[in-house]
């Protein structure tokens, strides 16, 4: 008589669950900026989107097996997402005024734009809104509530922050990589995606929900559009 295999353990199960999350933005990054821009790298893109959106609820449901909840926004965290935010999007904007914009060739930054179809206002406005206020929601789902919580199984407290930033600023250097070519530029953001991600997943630690990060996410996302407008049409 057949017997039903043993669950794994939560750190083999956490594992698992990074093993099949984390490679896949990678993966759809890579396609969609270097290796089959245009309609193939776009598909794969969307594939790997579709995954890492279905796969932490599926996991959350039928392998952790716990009952879904969305905890309503608190004041504090929105105050505290709020205060980070602002904080993030100055340090962007200062950062990008002082020092960016002098690195930053912005001739490189507007031919890539056009490769993948953003040097026109209204797609670039239509983009950054969806990037700023989806996306980030979208990204706190994958990488704080999905990301960080298996990286909380497999090392404690501060540790999985780090890791957990870590692995969030893998695609991003793919990213910066494509759009700039100064290493100097590619080396400070990549700093500054894994600060910031430490930050986002540090919120997560004390709230335990993705409000904090998501409006601090969503304000330092706008910083962002705003430097990328001025490089493309200013």
């Amino acid at each position: 008589m057949l017997q039903r295999s043993p669950r794994l353990s939560p750190h083999r199960s956490a594992l698992l669950a990074l093993l099949l999350i984390v490679p896949a933005q990678m993966i759809g990054t890579l396609m969609s900026l270097v290796i089959a821009p245009g309609t193939i790298g776009q598909t794969v893109l969307f594939l790997t989107k579709g995954w890492m959106l279905l796969l932490p609820i599926a996991w959350f449901l039928w392998v952790d097996r716990q009952p879904v909840s969305v905890p309503k926004p608190g004041q504090r965290e929105l105050i505290a997402g709020t205060i980070l935010g602002l904080a993030m999007a100055t340090i962007i904007l200062a950062a990008y005024w002082l020092i960016g914009r002098h690195w930053i060739n912005s001739a490189e930054v507007r031919r890539e734009a056009q490769r993948v179809g953003v040097l026109m206002p209204v797609l670039y406005l239509a983009g950054a809104s969806f990037w700023i206020f989806i996306n980030s929601l979208l990204e706190e789902y994958v990488w704080r509530w999905f990301v960080y919580r298996k990286c909380e199984v497999l090392v404690p407290g501060m540790a999985a922050v780090f890791l957990s930033a870590l692995l969030f600023t893998l695609h991003h250097i793919i990213d910066l990589s494509v759009y700039f070519t100064d290493w100097r530029v590619i080396g400070l953001g990549s700093l500054a995606v894994f600060a910031a991600g430490a930050t986002w997943s540090g919120c997560y630690l004390v709230y335990r929900s993705i409000w904090a990060s998501y409006v601090s996410h969503l304000l330092a996302d706008g910083a962002i559009a705003l430097v990328g407008w001025h490089l493309l049409f200013v």
